[in-house]
């Protein structure tokens, strides 16, 4: 795992290596390796049983080279079939492998060891494919020994379950239901069967780890075992999409007899009543006053209403300051290339009841709109808000007004 760009989000490299550790191995993990800028660096470290070296290595190649020389020929998975054999030349370790001749090493044993060696020590880029999840969810693991009471299960079931909410996590999903299956001891009567199945439901989409563990935990203590278990599996039934929580800036609780309103008064006194503002929403359809950023002691506006119902076509994450209008052709939006319209129309249409000042010596105009918005897609851009223009007094344009994450 490349983690060096993720540190300061972890708490540095000390706290992150520390979650790593202590999840991978109850994940089942043997042995972790540190500060190779390599990948097959790492691996070879960490088969080696050898910590590595510093978040933030110093020594650069030549450290590299100083790790790596000493390892045995093993390391490498390009290297191992063929160990025996410079094994009983004297080659040893990974530095011996690298002092014989290249063009004996690729002649005898392929090209794919030097490029290992060459990967490894940082003299050729790697490339690697990205991990894509299976499309459903379903592991096992071995017991270390035999099990003869079901609650006893449901510590070896805890690494199933680790793994499972991490699958959830990635997928943005929560478990609805799940089994948990296992295999009785060979050493079992005819009458006990191959295993049993325990089935659990919940009653809301959850990947919280001790949701999961206490309800499982629960549900085996009422399990009696017809035999020895020594194997367990979990699989997930059904599972839903579960967005996660947005968290406030601000914490949730405070200290007794210190509100929040109190605690934004004194920021603003102390850092000005510019640098703390409070965002409000507004009952607009029309996406340029649906926000507006106040002071913590400004009051709002008068006529301020709760927020509107969102609309049923997706809201873009980011809009423009001023829609920018688009150039057309056959009466078709382009925007670096032509534009597909997916979704829409959505009308908004008001604001006649709003005056705007306009520039000096320049008459005032009305915040009255009336758009078609359209959700369009751009083989360039991604996703795309757009809109046109409906006024009657006004040049029927499209305009592209926001764009999603």
């Amino acid at each position: 795992m490349e983690l060096r760009a993720s540190l300061r989000l972890f708490g540095g490299g000390a706290a992150l290596r520390a979650r790593i550790a202590a999840e991978a191995l109850e994940l089942g993990a043997h042995a972790l390796s540190w500060g190779a800028p390599t990948g097959l660096a790492a691996l070879a470290l960490a088969r080696a049983g050898h910590p590595g070296g510093e978040d933030e290595p110093e020594g650069g190649p030549a450290l590299l080279c100083a790790l790596l020389d000493g390892l045995p020929l093993h390391t490498l998975s390009a290297v191992r079939p063929h160990g025996e054999v410079l094994l009983r030349t004297g080659c040893r370790t990974l530095g011996a492998l690298r002092q014989l001749p290249r063009g004996g090493i690729s002649r005898r044993f392929g090209a794919e060891v030097l490029q290992a060696l060459d990967q490894a020590y940082g003299l050729r880029p790697e490339a690697w494919c990205w991990e894509t999840l299976p499309e459903v969810f379903h592991v096992g693991v071995e017991l270390p020994w035999r099990v003869e009471q079901a609650p006893a299960l449901a510590q070896a079931a805890r690494r199933l379950l680790l793994a499972l909410c991490g699958w959830l996590a990635a997928r943005q999903g929560g478990a609805t239901a799940l089994a948990l299956r296992w295999a009785h001891d060979a050493m079992r009567s005819r009458a006990a069967g191959p295993g049993g199945e325990l089935p659990v439901r919940t009653a809301e989409p959850t990947r919280d780890l001790d949701v999961l563990h206490r309800l499982l935990s629960e549900h085996l203590h009422r399990v009696v075992l017809a035999a020895p278990v020594g194997a367990l599996s979990l699989e997930l039934l059904a599972w839903q999409p579960l967005a996660a929580c947005s968290g406030g800036l601000l914490p949730e609780t405070q200290a007794p007899g210190e509100p929040l309103g109190r605690v934004l008064e004194r920021l603003s006194a102390r850092l000005g009543p510019e640098r703390v503002r409070r965002p409000l929403l507004l009952a607009d359809h029309r996406p340029e006053w649906m926000q507006r950023w106040l002071g913590v002691q400004e009051p709002p506006p008068r006529g301020a209403l709760p927020p509107a119902p969102v609309a049923s076509l997706p809201q873009p994450g980011f809009v423009l300051a001023q829609p920018l209008r688009l150039a057309t052709k056959a009466d078709r939006p382009l925007y670096q290339g032509p534009l597909q319209l997916l979704a829409g129309p959505h009308r908004i249409e008001g604001g006649w009841w709003q005056r705007l000042g306009g520039e000096e010596g320049a008459q005032e105009s009305s915040g009255h709109v009336q758009r078609d918005y359209w959700l369009a897609w751009s083989a360039h851009a991604g996703l795309l808000w757009i809109f046109q223009t409906r006024l009657a007094d006004e040049e029927t344009a499209w305009y592209l007004h926001g764009c999603f994450a």
